[in-house]
């Protein structure tokens, strides 16, 4: 994986460095860890220069959010509910008022959400989803994509730049940055699952309690 993205990107440039990170926002597990530093490479002994793998990277992040948000778009809250109040719902103990109550936090949170999120890797392209599920504005959403993709872009591509032919120490540090990332959300997850069975109330004691 890592020689075939530093082919593309030798041989292609930016037209390349653009297709790339889209792909890697739809498919997370391409590394953007390796593009980017390995992208502020080049710009040491090409024509390429930092403001253009910052501005065609962008894009391309820009390109692949754009097609998850519309994929949370057409598989909207209605549809969810419609899924929570059928026998997938009754599988998974989900009803229509916790999808409910799941949008509504994204509507308050939503907008710190997507930004934040570009700088925590998988988690950064997934975000659309649910800003697209949620009908956040998309000018609102390319807002804040384009701020903190703009900054995460800039970081690593920079740091390329500067420390040349030893780019991988920064594809390196990322990809165990990721890892530990992974580990954190996934226990974060988990535990917002036990939390939210814990404290969720029973049937009975919606009715008033329990039933002789």
């Amino acid at each position: 994986m890592r020689e075939l993205i530093m082919t593309l990107m030798e041989q292609y440039g930016y037209p390349g460095i653009f297709l790339l990170i889209a792909v890697e926002n739809i498919f997370p597990p391409i590394p953007s860890e390796i593009i980017l530093p390995f992208g502020g490479f080049l710009t040491t002994y090409t024509r390429l220069t930092v403001f253009g793998v910052v501005f065609y990277s962008t894009l391309g992040s820009l390109a692949g959010a754009l097609v998850l948000y519309g994929a949370g778009r057409i598989f909207n809250r209605e549809r969810l509910m419609k899924l929570a109040a059928g026998p997938v719902g009754k599988a998974l103990c989900l009803k229509p008022a916790d999808v409910a109550k799941a949008d509504g936090w994204f509507l308050k949170k939503g907008t710190k959400t997507v930004f934040f999120c570009r700088f925590i890797p998988i988690v950064r392209s997934l975000i659309s989803v649910p800003a697209g599920m949620s009908r956040m504005p998309m000018g609102m959403f390319l807002a804040y994509t384009t701020a903190g993709t703009i900054l995460w872009n800039m970081a690593l591509v920079s740091l390329g730049a500067v420390l040349g032919e030893s780019w991988g120490r920064i594809a390196y540090l990322v990809g165990e940055y990721s890892h530990i990332m992974l580990i954190v959300i996934s226990i974060s997850m988990l535990s917002g699952i036990i939390w939210f069975y814990r404290t969720r109330p029973k049937d009975g004691s919606r009715r008033g309690g329990r039933a002789f």
